[in-house]
């Protein structure tokens, strides 16, 4: 069994100078990328950062967010990442709840500085000691924030004692994802969990040293630190793009003959529209994981057909680290097309019924996964935890699924209402409490509005309070001082009053029929 930092160390060993990370027109190798790891590992342990304490990572697809990853490894504490989208609340929840004692975060990025929100949490938050920051500006800094450049030129040339890791056990990283309420959950996945799920999941890819893999998934979600791992951990190069625009990926993969691409359904439809406008076709490319979101039939043939003739259907969690089943080459062509593949070698699926009992083959129930890839349990949260385990050690996953007889998986729904867009998880709950705390709001309700593109969109139904006056925009801007940008509602319907129905569910699914039904209307008679 190995750690994630053995895992690298050995790929280092083994080819030191062969590229490892390729980004913004400059190629780093193995070896410079471990002397950068070992040097930042020296300078968070003067920081006094032992194995278990927790260190998060703010940063877009830059290498310093692999470097981070493979240093806070090498330390033996816990990663914690963090997108650099998410809201100054819900950083601070995420951060506090964490207990990090040190971030890694960008200076600026994307319009936002950094520097300014982290001077704030550091007095609110008692556990944050320091803030280590990536990019050019003279600091003003003051003893609890370093730059990330003078960190790792501070511990060249020194050693930090070895830290001493069981894979099995000790947890690698703390992911969130949010919660059937809308609460984030830290998702503890251990060292095991992310090693065997990325090795197992590169073995059914066919992935080796000679690939490269362009990453435009967000490597602070599990979906990215995959990509990472299962490239990384083969001895393969990562080619980062710092936030996904699907004609400069398109650019990218012809520059740098990359063989591997990984995405959600909605950028993978953007890739094909960029084709459709007269985009160069890359002729490199090999194979990769399409996931995150339900993947039409065609859209999967068509990505095939026109860009990736391996590209393989994925399914997972964040709680399974995140691969469970995945489609092969070799697969029948009507189970490349209808099915999430095969469990991996050595993982267990079951279908449930409500009262708890295991279904036989094509029955629809709750899918059950238990293997070396499901999560330790969900940090803090030993209640939640139970309540999602089964007694003999399933993992409940909350999606409806059926096993056929040659034992593929076939996912057909959702138990909760979540609405996923561009592949991210958006609990309506949440949503729905930020919109009440507005003066002007007397109720909402939240739902996913099916989209050619993002797989769904957020349409708010909102029913103002007596006498108000607010706009659909006034609305978005209230919601986007508190939530991430992609859980701020796409479309806002002002309604008079809310359809009776025997619970929240079905009152969305009936506002979903009425607001569809409106706007096939309108389309019909040529209006917007």
């Amino acid at each position: 069994m190995l750690s994630v930092a053995g895992l690298f160390a050995e790929h280092v060993d083994a080819n030191p100078h062969a590229p490892c990370i390729l980004a913004g027109g400059e190629s780093w190798s193995y070896s410079r990328v471990a002397s950068q790891a070992r040097a930042l590992a020296v300078g968070l342990h003067s920081l006094g950062v032992e194995p278990g304490d927790r260190v998060a990572v703010v940063l877009p697809n830059w290498p310093e967010f692999v470097v981070s990853t493979l240093a806070v490894a090498e330390t033996g504490a816990v990663l914690v990442p963090l997108s650099p989208n998410y809201s100054a609340r819900e950083l601070r929840f995420m951060l506090r709840n964490s207990e990090a004692e040190v971030t890694i975060t960008a200076e600026e990025w994307n319009g936002t500085d950094y520097l300014q929100r982290f001077e704030s949490l550091l007095v609110e938050l008692p556990d944050l000691q320091y803030v280590v920051t990536v990019g050019e500006e003279d600091l003003w800094y003051d003893d609890r924030i370093f730059q990330f450049e003078d960190l790792i030129a501070a511990g060249r040339g020194r050693e930090a004692p070895p830290a001493e890791v069981d894979p099995l056990r000790d947890p690698c990283a703390i992911l969130y994802t949010p919660g059937t309420t809308g609460a984030p959950k830290g998702v503890m996945l251990t060292h095991d969990n992310l090693v065997r799920t990325a090795l197992a999941t590169a073995r059914r890819m066919a992935l080796g040293r000679n690939d490269r893999t362009l990453c435009s998934v967000p490597l602070a979600h599990i979906f990215g630190m995959t990509a990472a791992l299962t490239t990384l951990g083969t001895g393969g190069s990562l080619l980062l793009q710092e936030a996904f625009d699907a004609k400069e990926a398109l650019v990218l993969t012809a520059a740098h003959e990359a063989t591997v691409v990984h995405g959600v359904p909605t950028m993978f439809v953007m890739l094909l529209r960029e084709l459709a406008r007269g985009a160069p076709l890359p002729g490199s490319l090999r194979t990769g994981v399409i996931a995150g979101a339900p993947v039409g039939e065609a859209l999967a043939r068509e990505v095939r057909r026109r860009l990736i003739p391996d590209l393989e259907i994925a399914y997972g969690l964040t709680e399974t680290s995140p691969t469970v089943s995945i489609t092969t080459a070799g697969d029948p062509e009507s189970k490349r097309a209808h099915t999430v593949g095969r469990p991996l070698d050595g993982v267990e699926i079951k279908v449930l019924e409500e009262t708890g009992a295991e279904l036989p083959d094509e029955s629809v129930g709750e899918l059950a996964v238990r293997g070396y890839n499901v999560m330790r349990g969900y940090f803090r949260q030993p209640g939640q935890t139970r309540k999602t385990m089964t007694e003999d050690g399933f993992l409940k996953t909350g999606d409806l699924a059926m096993v056929d007889p040659e034992g593929y998986l076939h996912i057909v729904g959702r138990l909760s209402d979540v609405i996923i867009r561009g592949g991210y998880n958006v609990h309506p709950a949440e949503i729905e409490a930020q919109l009440r705390s507005h003066p002007a709001v007397e109720e909402a309700v939240v739902l996913g509005i099916p989209n050619d593109v993002l797989g769904e969109l957020i349409c708010a139904c909102v029913i103002t309070a007596e006498g108000a006056l607010i706009t659909g925009d006034e609305i978005r801007d209230f919601c986007q001082e508190s939530l991430a940008d992609y859980r701020v509602p796409d479309i806002i319907h002002f309604l008079d009053e809310l359809p009776e129905a025997s619970s929240a569910a079905a009152r969305r699914v009936s506002l979903a029929r009425a607001i569809r039904a409106e706007a096939d209307t309108r389309t019909s008679r040529g209006t917007t």
